[in-house]
């Protein structure tokens, strides 16, 4: 038997624990040490060891607990699971408020309803039944009947509470979630193991809670966020956003970042607040709260009617509620049709297969054009005129075609062959496959096109950056002949270009501005302007560093260059010809009539904290684009390089990475994440 005080002991242990967890995983505090938390922890479990009788459904033990199952029981759900219908621009949000306020007219008049704006979790819906404040089932979405009993592995996540701070009969709804740094570090697990990577955190939350082992489920790290009441043995909160104080109340944790909108514009600005944000909610901050490090990724916003008597009112159609909406960010992956595929010649005369597409909106911009790369990737994705395929584009990246939907194919696609000539490529219009490549490039060296890629590129902004000088106002100049040279673009007049369509006062100020500030370059800019073969801007920072001047680089030997770390001996040949060249000669010399070289002193350093340490990128970074990252190892002495070797010392790995990531495994290069790589660069001596 046990006596009354172990009974009174365990009770308010297991009280303390419980709150002390809930503070902890709910609400961001902290009123005691992690240690004094495992000591109690410690005592309650020795308890229970001892005494299993005491053992409670809401103990904190309880969490990870049962055998495997052999399959998940059907739950039929006691609330219907309603789908949102989705709007995706701002045009759509409106018509949703408009249609708000006209169903609503009948009964209240003219009325402007209020609006909650909560973050929509990119995770996996979870039903939550509790009966006299316990846990009692915990289910899947399902089919929005029907779910799978998922309870078990429910019990592992600390954000769930077993027991409520009142013991009433409540359903909820929420999103169970695996935070960023979570996923790295499980996709660095599953690659040690060689098992396929997760995507997404969502992939990897809903693996989790399908787990039949919920040991397995626990070591997912898994955390939610609760939304939504679906029925109480108490009275229904009066608004939405009591609803959401009404669930912190009861213990539930809640995502802090909702918003009370006044009208749908404060919605739309909403939206549009975190849309740049979709992957880097949960940023660290030197004061943030306890708790709110781990990052997750939300997918839109979630828009509901806050007050009860306009919810109620408006009802359900036949597939969603009328008082809610998912305001979907741009998506990132659409599919479309290819009608077209042609090569577009680059700066050094190699041809790029470029398939043209029905026009589609992907990740906010619409796009009618993506890269094909080279013939290697059109075989590789077997893509044909007409065909049906996946499009992605994540943030500033390039659209890119991810898969062809062979099963859209109807038999009337067209294979792609590539011709023998390009007119584009001038002289006889003659292309030739490059030696041990999968690319193709024109025989001439000197045709209009090739001409126009390389002003594109002298004036973009890893080269001479002049700010509003755009493909559209090259071809401007060089349609009216007032470039033809590099030199040229510093020549330029006001009245050169007054004389021009649609250039105004103002606007012809603004571009000879930005000329007069692009005269003082740096030199591994003006290395990379020169579109040199094979010298591309890691290459052209390479070279700077270690030839100082321009002059030093021009007089340098072959042999010279091939001992520099990154040059082999086709990049040297480029090189050294290309210098070697009478028209590149005059080209230059002109151009350094108007230009001035400014070397930047952290080429020169050798004592900064990345000195000596080559970096390779792979994949989508969230918190800074790769010209940002680039940057800041270059200004702490690092390198950054295109291609993995030996040398190189780490690869920073970002969502859905490529090739790269293979190839570091292979080199037996260190991998970083986007964490670690930030890691590294506040605390360099720790890697």
């Amino acid at each position: 038997m046990i006596q009354g005080s172990v009974q009174e002991r365990y009770e308010k242990l297991k009280a303390a624990v419980n709150y002390h967890r809930r503070l902890y995983h709910v609400y961001d505090k902290e009123e005691i040490s992690q240690a004094a938390l495992d000591s109690l922890k410690h005592e309650l479990s020795n308890l229970e060891k001892k005494y299993p009788a005491l053992i409670a459904p809401d103990s904190p033990s309880q969490r990870v607990a049962g055998e495997p199952l052999s399959f998940f029981t059907k739950v039929r759900h006691k609330v219907v699971q309603w789908s949102f219908n989705d709007a995706f621009t701002g045009d759509e949000i409106r018509e949703f408020d408009t249609r708000v306020k006209r169903f609503l007219k009948p009964s209240f008049g003219d009325t402007s309803p209020e609006y909650v704006c909560e973050l929509k979790i990119d995770g996996l819906k979870i039903v939550l039944e509790y009966e006299k404040g316990l846990l009692k089932v915990a289910s899947t979405r399902g089919d929005g009947e029907v779910g799978e009993d998922v309870t078990n592995n429910i019990r592992t996540i600390e954000s769930v509470p077993l027991s409520l701070s009142r013991p009433i009969d409540i359903i909820v709804e929420g999103e169970v979630w695996m935070g960023s740094k979570n996923l790295a570090e499980l996709n660095k697990a599953r690659a040690k193991n060689a098992e396929p990577l997760f995507s997404n955190p969502r992939n990897a939350a809903a693996g989790g809670i399908r787990q039949l082992d919920p040991a397995i489920a626990a070591k997912r790290k898994l955390d939610v966020f609760i939304y939504d009441v679906a029925r109480t043995s108490e009275e229904f909160p009066r608004t939405q956003n009591e609803e959401l104080e009404y669930l912190r109340e009861l213990g539930f944790k809640v995502n802090p970042h909702h918003t009370l909108a006044k009208n749908i514009e404060e919605v739309i600005a909403y939206w549009e607040k975190w849309q740049p944000r979709r992957k880097m909610v949960g940023v660290p901050t030197s004061d943030a709260p306890i708790g709110t490090s781990e990052e997750y990724w939300i997918d839109g916003a979630v828009v509901k009617i806050n007050e009860r008597k306009y919810e109620n009112a408006l009802g359900y159609t036949g597939k969603a509620p009328r008082f809610a909406i998912a305001f979907k960010f741009p998506a990132e992956q659409v599919t479309t049709k290819v009608t077209g595929i042609v090569l577009q010649v680059g700066r050094t005369g190699v041809l790029t297969p470029v398939a043209r597409l029905e026009s589609v909106s992907v990740a906010g911009s619409v796009v009618s054009r993506a890269t094909l790369h080279n013939e290697d990737e059109i075989k590789r994705l077997d893509v044909r005129i007409g065909d049906t395929v996946i499009l992605q584009k994540a943030g500033d990246v390039i659209p890119d075609i991810v898969r062809v939907l062979t099963e859209m194919r109807t038999g009337k696609e067209k294979k792609y062959k590539f011709p023998t000539h390009v007119p584009a490529c001038g002289g006889d219009g003659a292309i030739e496959r490059i030696p041990g490549q999968a690319a193709w490039r024109c025989v001439s060296k000197n045709s209009y096109s090739q001409f126009k890629r390389k002003l594109y590129h002298f004036v973009g902004k890893h080269c001479f950056d002049i700010d509003g000088m755009g493909p559209k106002i090259v071809d401007a100049l060089l349609d009216n002949k007032l470039i033809s040279t590099y030199g040229d673009i510093f020549t330029l007049k006001r009245g050169d270009l007054l004389a021009l369509p649609r250039f105004a006062e103002k606007s012809v100020g603004n571009l000879l501005s930005s000329i007069e500030k692009s005269k003082v370059v740096e030199l591994p800019r003006l290395i990379t302007a020169l579109s040199i073969p094979h010298v591309g801007e890691e290459t052209a920072y390479v070279l700077a560093g270690q030839f100082k001047t321009l002059d030093e680089l021009i007089s340098s030997t072959k042999e010279n260059l091939q001992n520099v770390d990154g040059v082999g001996d086709v990049v040297a040949d480029s090189i050294v010809s290309w210098f070697a060249d009478k028209k590149n000669k005059k080209m230059l010399s002109h151009l350094l009539k108007h230009v001035r070289i400014r070397i930047a002193s952290r080429l020169r350093a050798t004592g900064y904290k990345l000195s000596g340490k080559t970096f390779v990128f792979t994949g989508t970074l969230s918190k800074m684009s790769r010209d940002e990252a680039s940057s800041v190892i270059r200004a702490n002495g690092g390198a950054v390089s295109g291609s993995v070797s030996g040398k190189t010392s780490f690869v920073v790995v970002g969502d859905n990475p490529g090739s790269k990531y293979d190839d570091a495994r292979k080199f037996g290069v260190k991998i970083l994440s986007e964490k670690d790589f930030l890691d590294l660069l506040r605390n360099p001596s720790s890697n």
